[in-house]
C-alpha cells in the first residue's frame, strides 16, 4: 500500500527541515516533501523512508545512504551523533583528552570529518584531523600513536557507492564493543536538534604516514625483495600509501591498475567496490597476466581489507579466498615469530584450518564473533587475526584493527621469500592441506531488500533446523542470547548462519574437510563434491 502523507508525518519532516543546520540537505528534503504535498507517486513513500530513522548506532558506528533526513548520512546526523559521542566520552571520564578524525574519499566525507570535528573540538576536546582522504587503518594507527581517548572515521568501507558511514575507535584502539554502542545511542537520542549543537574550528591537522610507514616496512620477514606485484585500490584511498609502504619495505616493481588508482566516489568500473565482489578484480588480474606478475593485490575501498591473486597451475591468475589468505600469513608468521606464547585468532564463521596450524606450532588458538573489534580482543599476546571476509591483521602490536596494507607488505615479503626457494603459495597451500587435510569453504549469500524476510528465515531455521545437509547428518547450536547465530554440525561438515552486521543479507558459512590418505587432488574432489552438496542444500533452505 502506498504511504499516505499524514499530518504527523508532514509536521516532523519540517521539523527535521527547520533543525538542519545544512542548506543543501535541507533543500533536497523541501523537495521531495514538496513532491509529496503534490501527491506525486511514490513521493510520500520516499518522504516515510527518509524519516523513518535515526540511523542506528551500533558496534560499527553508522552506515546508510548519503541523502537528507534522520535515515541517511548527512550533516545533520553526523553533528547530532558526534554530540552523544562527545558525551559518552566525558562520561567515561575522558573530556578534554585527544580524538582523532580521519576520512575516506566517499561522497560527503569532507563534511562529516569537518562536522565531527568540529563538534568535538566546541566541547572541549584536542581534536587531530588527518591531513586528507586516508585509508582506514592510518586512523587506527593514529589513536594509539597519538594517545587518543577516541578516534574517528568517516568511510563505509566497501558499500555500494550511494552509502558513506562513521566509525568510532575507543582508546584501546579497537572498534567499540558492546555495551558502549547502546551508552551512545542513548546519549545520540538525547542530544539536542542538530542546529544547537555548538561546533568550533581548531582542530590540528597531522599526519601520522612517517611513522606507520615506518612500522610496516620493518614487517616483512628475511631479505628477499624481488617480487613483481599488480595492484589495485578500487578507487579508494590505498594506491598512494601502499606503494609508498611497499617502496618503503623495499618492493619497487609494483603496477597499478591506472583506471581504478584514484580515489573517484562513483566506483565507475565496478558494480560493486569489494574485492570480494564477482567481476571486481577482473582488471586486477588481467594486469597480473600482462605484466606478468609474482603476486596480485586487491584492497577495498578505505584499504583495511586486503586479497591477494596468484597464477594458477594452468597459467590462469585467480583469487586467493580469504580463508586461504588467513592461513596462508598466519602459517607464515607463527613460522616466523619470535613471541614465546603466541596467540592466533579467527572467527567462527572463518576455516578452522588456522587452529590446526596454531596446534602444531606450539602457539594458542582462539575463535570470537564475527568482526575485527572481537578478534583484536581475543587475548594477551595475540600475533595475527583474520576473518574470511578478506580482513588481516599481522600488525595488532600498532593496528588494533584489519589493516590491508600492512598485509599486503607481509604478503609481499612472504612471496618473495618463496620465489627465491623456487615456490608459490599454492605450494605452501598443498603442504598445509597435506599434513592438516583440506578444508574447503564457501559461502551463500542472500541480499534482503526487507530485513523482515531475514528475520523470518532465521526464525524458521530455530525453529526447523534441517536434519542432513549435503546428505550428512547435522545438529543445531543456537548461539542465542550472545549472538543471532546458528551453527550446524556433522562429521567433517561445519555451516554457520547468521544476518550481516554491515549490509542488508543472510549469510551462511560453509565447511567441509578431508583427510589425504595418498592422493591431495583426489582428496580436493571428494572435499568439492561434498561441499558442492551442501551449498545446494543450503540453497534451497535460504530460497
Amino acid at each position: 500500500m502506498p504511504t499516505t502523507l499524514n499530518s504527523e508525518l508532514r509536521d516532523a519532516t519540517f521539523r527535521w527541515i527547520a533543525e538542519d543546520p545544512d542548506p543543501e540537505t535541507r533543500d533536497e528534503l523541501q523537495r521531495v516533501l514538496a513532491r509529496a504535498l503534490g501527491q506525486e507517486p511514490g513521493a510520500a513513500d520516499e518522504v516515510a523512508d527518509r524519516m523513518a530513522g535515526p540511523l542506528e548506532f551500533g558496534t560499527a558506528g553508522l552506515r546508510g545512504p548519503v541523502r537528507a533526513g534522520p535515515n541517511g548520512m548527512n550533516v545533520a546526523v553526523v553533528t547530532r551523533t558526534t554530540a552523544g559521542v562527545a558525551q559518552w566520552l566525558k562520561v567515561k571520564g575522558h573530556e578534554g583528552g585527544v580524538v582523532v578524525v580521519g576520512r575516506d574519499a566517499r561522497h560527503g566525507s569532507e563534511a562529516f570529518a569537518q562536522a565531527t570535528a568540529e563538534v568535538l573540538t566546541a566541547a572541549g576536546f584536542a581534536v587531530k584531523v588527518l591531513p586528507q582522504p586516508l585509508p582506514t587503518p592510518l586512523l587506527a594507527y593514529s589513536v594509539k600513536h597519538y594517545g587518543a581517548v577516541a578516534g574517528v572515521q568517516i568511510t563505509a568501507s566497501h558499500n555500494p557507492p550511494a552509502d558513506n558511514g562513521y566509525k568510532l575507535y575507543d582508546g584501546t584502539g579497537g572498534q567499540i564493543v558492546p555495551p558502549s554502542d547502546g551508552e551512545i545511542e542513548r546519549l545520540i537520542q538525547a542530544a539536542p536538534a542538530a542546529i544547537g549543537v555548538e561546533r568550533a574550528p581548531g582542530a590540528e591537522v597531522v599526519d601520522p604516514r612517517p611513522a606507520y610507514l615506518a612500522d610496516v616496512a620493518a614487517l616483512p620477514r628475511g631479505a628477499a625483495r624481488e617480487l613483481r606485484i599488480a595492484a589495485t585500490a578500487l578507487h579508494g584511498v590505498g594506491a598512494e600509501t601502499l606503494e609508498q609502504a611497499l617502496a618503503q619495505a623495499g618492493f619497487t616493481d609494483v603496477h597499478f591498475v591506472a583506471a581504478q588508482s584514484q580515489p573517484d566516489a562513483d566506483f565507475p568500473t565496478v558494480s560493486f567496490p569489494n574485492p570480494e565482489e564477482p567481476g571486481a578484480t577482473d582488471l586486477l588480474l588481467a594486469l597480473a597476466s600482462e605484466v606478468d606478475a609474482d603476486l596480485a593485490v586487491a584492497l577495498d575501498p578505505d584499504a583495511d581489507r586486503c586479497a591477494l591473486g596468484v597464477r594458477g597451475r594452468d597459467g590462469v591468475w585467480r583469487m586467493l579466498r580469504g580463508d586461504e589468505t588467513g592461513v596462508l600469513l598466519g602459517s607464515h608468521l607463527l613460522s616466523t615469530t619470535d613471541n614465546t606464547d603466541p596467540l592466533v585468532a579467527t572467527t567462527i564463521v572463518s576455516s578452522s584450518l588456522l587452529g590446526e596450524l596454531a596446534k602444531a606450532a606450539g602457539a594458542r588458538y582462539a575463535e570470537t564473533l564475527t568482526g575485527f573489534k572481537w578478534l583484536v580482543r581475543a587475548g594477551e599476546g595475540l600475533i595475527f587475526a583474520y576473518e574470511e571476509a578478506l580482513g588481516v591483521c599481522v600488525n595488532p602490536g600498532f593496528v588494533r584493527d584489519k589493516d590491508g596494507i600492512a598485509a599486503s607488505v607481509f604478503a609481499a615479503g612472504f612471496a618473495a621469500a618463496l620465489k627465491a626457494e623456487g615456490r608459490t603459495p599454492l605450494d605452501v597451500l598443498d603442504d598445509i592441506a597435506t599434513r592438516h587435510g583440506v578444508h574447503l569453504t564457501d559461502q551463500v549469500s542472500l541480499r534482503v531488500t526487507d530485513l523482515a524476510v531475514r528475520s523470518e528465515l532465521v526464525a524458521g531455521l530455530r525453529a526447523q533446523p534441517p536434519a542432513t545437509l549435503g546428505g550428512i547428518a547435522v545438529t543445531l547450536e543456537d548461539l542465542l542470547p550472545g549472538a543471532d547465530v546458528l551453527r550446524l554440525r556433522g562429521e567433517d561438515l561445519r555451516v554457520v548462519i547468521r544476518p550481516s552486521g554491515t549490509e542488508p543479507k543472510l549469510k551462511a558459512y560453509l565447511q567441509v574437510v578431508a583427510q589425504v590418505e595418498g592422493d591431495l587432488e583426489a582428496a580436493r574432489a571428494s572435499a568439492s563434491d561434498r561441499l558442492s552438496a551442501v551449498r545446494r542444500d543450503i540453497d534451497t533452505l535460504l530460497s
